[in-house]
């Protein structure tokens, strides 16, 4: 029997009257291409820090050049894996629906090798650094840091227009998130009747109230979690299991013949 025979009816009519999909992923659909999620312990070279320590604007002004590097070694750990299953299903879905708005919370660049376009990056990304002086793009991405030297630090190149230090292009704790992005964010799931959020832990907010937002608007929702959820009585189902193996099902039930 075919996965998507065993949905509940009330699912399957909701995929199948799709006009505006909103996919809302979080760390779980990197995890499965071998990227650690945040909260996951920090091992070899940083197996002594603690990511949350690295992560403020107050470490980078402390310590500039250990920061930058662990970032830089986050980006080159990103740069060895490739889009799995999940994100190649996703940037298909595109395809297959009327309209598709993607949001990440995710800092790498998989959804967009992938083959997806416009990605909402609510916390940054590692591939697009700027000045934390005048917060000017850094225009040229340094190499990948080799990782066989076994250093941790790393000097951050200095911006061309003013001359300050070029930090990672990520959201860092105490740091708003991204006013457009999150904005335009907001408006999809307000906008959307069906919302499929993956792989998200539902913690870190604002970025968590997506999906209640989206059910408030009377969307359905639905969630593809390792881990089963508590869902509402109606108009919310969750699927459990591996994104890399439930959104390609998720991809043939909405295939157009």
């Amino acid at each position: 029997m075919h996965l998507s025979e065993t949905w509940p009816p009330a699912l399957q009519q909701a995929l199948t009257n799709i006009r505006h999909l909103v996919v809302f992923t979080g760390a779980g659909v990197s995890a499965e291409s071998g990227i650690p999620t945040f909260r996951d312990a920090l091992t070899g070279l940083w197996s002594t820090f603690d990511a949350e320590a690295l992560a403020t604007p107050e470490a980078f002004l402390r310590d500039p050049e250990l920061v930058w590097g662990w970032y830089e070694w986050r980006r080159s750990k990103v740069l060895q894996v490739q889009p799995n299953p999940a994100h190649q299903a996703i940037a298909e879905l595109a395809r297959q629906v009327p309209r598709l708005t993607l949001i990440t919370q995710n800092v790498d660049d998989l959804h967009e090798r992938a083959g997806s376009s416009s990605v909402l990056h609510l916390h940054g990304s590692l591939h697009h650094p700027r000045c934390f002086r005048c917060a000017h793009p850094l225009e040229t991405l340094p190499d990948p840091l080799d990782l066989s030297l076994g250093e941790r630090r790393l000097a951050p190149p200095r911006c061309g227009h003013c001359g300050g230090l070029i930090r990672p292009g990520v959201v860092w704790f105490g740091e708003m998130l991204p006013e457009q992005a999150l904005t335009d964010a907001f408006a999809a799931a307000r906008s959307c009747d069906l919302l499929l959020s993956v792989g998200t832990s539902g913690l870190v907010y604002p970025a968590a109230q997506i999906p209640d937002i989206a059910w408030q608007a009377g969307a359905t929702v639905l969630h593809v979690n390792p881990q089963p959820l508590v869902v509402r009585a109606e108009r919310e189902f969750c699927l459990t299991g591996l994104a890399g193996e439930l959104l390609p099902h998720l991809l043939a039930a909405l295939v157009r013949p």
